[in-house]
Order: C-alpha cells, then sequence, then structure tokens
C-alpha cells in the first residue's frame, strides 16, 4: 500500500511516499522558503536527486509542483494517481476534538479550518494541503494526524492556566501542545537507543517553529507550546514568551489594532523581528560576519532553551538524556554548542568535534564521561504519519 504523507508546514512542505507495511521510502522530498523568489524544490529517489529554485507563491503552488514530479515522465514514480492509496496529512491544531488519527470528512475540514486562528500560520496550510491533495487524489483516503494527540497525558497541573476555571471547563482554553508528532517519534528512538526500562528526556525540536517537551517512561508531562503554537522558544518569526501587557500597551498607548498586534507576534517577531532574518542559515552567517544584531539573537535563542531544561529537570526530578531534532536541531552545531554550554551541572557536556559532525543516524555528541547523554536524532514525522495512517485504514 502507498501512502502518500504531506506535512504542509508554515513555510515548507515535506513530503514522502511510504510502501507500508514495508516502512519502504519510494520517495522524498522538501519545498523550502515558501513565498520568496528563491523558494527551493528538493526531490529525492533512488536514481533521482533534483534540486531546482522556483518563485514557489504559496502552499497550493508548492504541491501542485510536488505531484507533477511525482507522475513526470522521466523522472516520476507512479503512472496515475490511483497508485496511492492513502494520503495522511500533519494537522498541528486538533483542540479536544481529536485525541487519535482520523479520516478526513467535510466535518473534520470544518473544525480544522475553526481552529485556524489558534494556529493561524499553520492549520490554513494544512487545510490547503489537504483540499488539494482530494483534488489531484481523488480515489485515496484522506487522513489527518494531530501534532496535539500527543499531549493527551500532560497532567492538569501542566496544562490548566491560573485564569478563571469556567474557561478551561467551558471553553477548553489549556496546553495543547504542537509538534506532538516529532515528539513522539524521537523520545521513542532515544529510549530503544539508551535501552532504558524507566526515562526522563527532554526533547528540543527546532526549526521555524520551536517546542520542548519533558517526557517521562514515553509519556509527554510538559510541553513549552500552548493554547497555540506561539509561545514558549524564539521561533522564526513568532516571538515565544512575551508579558501578556506587552500587548495591552501596544493596542492601548500605541495604537495598534488587535489584528496588527496578531500580525507582529506571528509573522513580524523572533529570529525576524531581532535581525531582519527568519532562516537561522542567514543569521548564523551574518553573525560570522560580525552582525552584532545576529550574534545577540543567537545567544538569545540558546539563553531561552537552556532556561527550559532547567524548568524541566526540576519537573521530571532528573535526566537521562536531552534530543536535538527538526532542521535547526539536526543541521546547526553552532546552536547545539551554545546550548550545552555551561551545563555540566546537569550532567550535560558535548565533545565539540562530534559536535561538528553530520549524520542521517542517531548519534551522541556528548562526552565518554557526560553524565546526561546529549542525542541528534533525526525526525521523521513523515514515517510516524505513514504508521498511524496505515494503522486506522488497516482497522476499518
Amino acid at each position: 500500500m502507498n501512502i502518500l504523507v504531506i506535512n504542509s508546514g508554515s513555510s515548507s512542505i515535506k513530503f514522502q511516499l511510504i510502501q507500508m507495511p514495508s516502512k519502504t521510502l519510494i520517495c522524498s522530498g522538501l519545498v523550502e522558503r515558501i513565498g520568496e523568489k528563491d523558494a527551493i524544490l528538493n526531490y529525492k529517489t533512488d536514481i533521482v536527486n533534483l534540486k531546482k529554485t522556483h518563485p514557489i507563491k504559496n502552499h497550493n503552488d508548492g504541491l501542485t509542483r510536488v505531484v507533477n514530479l511525482l507522475l513526470d515522465v522521466d523522472k516520476g514514480v507512479i503512472k496515475n494517481t490511483d497508485e496511492i492509496a492513502i494520503v495522511g496529512h500533519r494537522v498541528v491544531h486538533g483542540g479536544n476534538s481529536f485525541s487519535n488519527t482520523t479520516l478526513i470528512t467535510e466535518d473534520v475540514k470544518g473544525q480544522i479550518g475553526e481552529f485556524a486562528a489558534l494556529a493561524p500560520l499553520h492549520n490554513p496550510n494544512n487545510l490547503i494541503g489537504i483540499e488539494v491533495a482530494e483534488a489531484l487524489f481523488p480515489n485515496a483516503k484522506q487522513a489527518a494526524i494531530f501534532d496535539t494527540a500527543f499531549f493527551q497525558t500532560l497532567p492538569e497541573k501542566a496544562k490548566k492556566y491560573a485564569i478563571p476555571n469556567e474557561l478551561y471547563k467551558k471553553h477548553k482554553i489549556q496546553v495543547y501542545g504542537f509538534h506532538g508528532t516529532s515528539h513522539k517519534f524521537v523520545s521513542e528512538k532515544a529510549i530503544q537507543y539508551l535501552k532504558l526500562k524507566t526515562s526522563k528526556i527532554i526533547t528540543i525540536h527546532l526549526g521555524n517553529g520551536c517546542s520542548m517537551t519533558a517526557v517521562v517512561d514515553g509519556k509527554s508531562v510538559d510541553h513549552n507550546l500552548g493554547f497555540t503554537p506561539s509561545n514558549g522558544l524564539i521561533m522564526g518569526t513568532r516571538s515565544g514568551d512575551i508579558d501578556h501587557a506587552i500587548v495591552f500597551y501596544l493596542v492601548n498607548s500605541l495604537g495598534y489594532s488587535l489584528e496588527k498586534v496578531n500580525t507582529l507576534l506571528n509573522k513580524e517577531s523572533g529570529m525576524y523581528g531581532l535581525t531582519g532574518y527568519s532562516d537561522l542559515r542567514d543569521i548564523q552567517a551574518q553573525a560570522e560576519k560580525g552582525n552584532e544584531d545576529c550574534q545577540l539573537a543567537l545567544a538569545m535563542n540558546a539563553y531561552r532553551i537552556k532556561k527550559y531544561i532547567g524548568a524541566y529537570v526540576a519537573a521530571m526530578n532528573g535526566l537521562d538524556a536531552i534530543v536535538f531534532t527538526a532542521g535547526i536541531g539536526e543541521n546547526s552545531s553552532v546552536i547545539r554548542a551554545m546550548v550545552c554550554e555551561n551545563m555540566d551541572y546537569f550532567g550535560i557536556e558535548i565533545d565539540k568535534s562530534i559536535n561538528e559532525l553530520r549524520s542521517s543516524e542517531i548519534r551522541e555528541i556528548n562526552t565518554s564521561s557526560a553524565k546526561t547523554k546529549v542525542l541528534v536524532i533525526p525526525t521523521n514525522e513523515e514515517l510516524e504519519i505513514a504508521k498511524q495512517a496505515y494503522n486506522l485504514v488497516n482497522s476499518l
């Protein structure tokens, strides 16, 4: 059974075509820097390794290009769309409505759309991915896998805000958590790799969107994104943690509209607001050239991560390992080194030479004497999505 997995993110589209249940990867790719004139489309099969720069305007355009590649006479891997049995979609926000993988219906799409206000950079793009896939693969089953599902195990003391109880009970205002597919995948890999019967692990997902999760014995017990994927760490264009009174100051004293504040905090803040760049590769390059704004932004980014590590060690009363994953976590030796610097109190010490190495496999970058393991684990949200979609359809 061929399953096409579409991970339609805030500024990128990841895709994989996977044969299940063998978990055989047929092809994969990434469309990144969507909306920029130098958007990049990567496409890989056993015999094709293609990288092109296109002016990809939006997610609809990007997904259409992906499907055209799959069907290409020379480079494609399928002859017609009926060869795709299931399309699995990553959906960021499912609220309390979805705790498991579900087949997509008009009602499900409606609810995904309703949650767009809580995940404005993601749910709209997730929904576009679904609607484009429905049109291009009319005979395939469409399945949604929700980022919020992994955080159903958060204890009430961790997911409830200190606001009137009615807002929690009636309106479901609480911590939902995001990047759950990634945190679930890498935490399970870490437990298997370390052969732990009991475990206390912090997973650190660093990309354009960033998040951290405290995981005890494979279950999430705390997470630093909340009601929406906008607080916590400093992200590409999102501010992360901020004093909520600043919102009122912007509105009441500086004349901002609420819509403008929302745009400011979601699309104009974070690393972009600090430096003028949202892509960490550009920021690191400028920092190396002496750009002080970029240097400070990197320091702020690492400092915020370090604070959450401390908080989660306290919450779990211990630490076996920290895991770096996702685009920045897997590829930026600079950020990993800055995060792990002066963390020996927690048993965190990295080998600088090993940290600089690149690999597509799980690897330890801690020193041999370190008490805490520091792992770099490539996430594979697409494989996790394929597994869950296959299991759902197979159980019907």
